[in-house]
């Protein structure tokens, strides 16, 4: 059992951390009635932008098959996607590009992301619950769950909006840089792709303070493009 202080009342809520839902319940019986979970995709990525997603879920939800992006085929997250987008009260995307991961590092660029995403949803949670991180530039209060993906439907929902909006934009990116096999790998360090970095050098895709992508600029001494 956890225990979460509830800043408007000053209450301990005691939180199990067990069934998919049992968050958004419990947080509910408190008098949170909008409640968003976010999460991000492409952190480790080694080129292309990190993806993060907030949403808000209706308390009515009927979704048995909603699990964490990483425990769903791409066929079952796709239809999933699009049953979320239709339900849910609000969602909101965040894309951060990699030339800004490599200017702010990858820490800050995904706590950032994941505060904008609870910005710019429409209407305002009025409590968060976060994948792992604690994000910056909120003024709500928030919980940081360790698997959180796993714990909450909120931020399940938001783990397959910020898995699926990623590798599209992957799968287009492939179109342009067809080299590199981004349809595959999705830019993520496969020894395909590694290969791949090492054989033709960087593109504008890759961050370049990733260490593979620093070793793969000196072996090649490219100018990216």
């Amino acid at each position: 059992m956890q225990l979460l202080q509830n800043k408007k009342s000053g209450k301990e809520i005691k939180l199990n951390l067990g069934e998919l839902s049992k968050f958004e319940n419990l947080l509910r019986e408190e008098g949170f009635s909008l409640i968003a979970g976010v999460d991000e995709a492409g952190r480790g990525s080694l080129a292309g932008p990190l993806v993060a997603a907030a949403v808000i879920l209706p308390k009515e939800i009927n979704m048995p098959n909603l699990k964490e992006s990483k425990q769903v085929s791409p066929k079952k997250r796709l239809k999933l996607f699009k049953e979320i987008k239709d339900a849910a009260i609000a969602l909101s995307i965040v894309i951060i590009q990699p030339k800004d991961i490599d200017e702010f590092g990858v820490h800050k660029a995904n706590l950032k992301a994941l505060g904008q995403t609870f910005l710019e949803l429409n209407p305002q949670p009025d409590f968060c619950l976060v994948d792992g991180f604690s994000p910056t530039g909120l003024d709500k209060p928030f919980l940081a769950l360790k698997k959180g993906d796993e714990r909450s439907i909120s931020i399940a929902a938001a783990s397959i909006i910020a898995k699926v909006t990623r590798d599209e934009l992957m799968i287009e990116f492939h179109n342009e840089y067809p080299n590199y096999g981004f349809k595959h790998h999705k830019g993520y360090g496969t020894k395909e792709h590694i290969e791949k970095l090492m054989s033709f050098g960087p593109c504008k895709l890759h961050r370049t303070s990733f260490s593979p992508v620093q070793q793969a600029l000196r072996k090649s001494e490219k100018v990216i493009v």
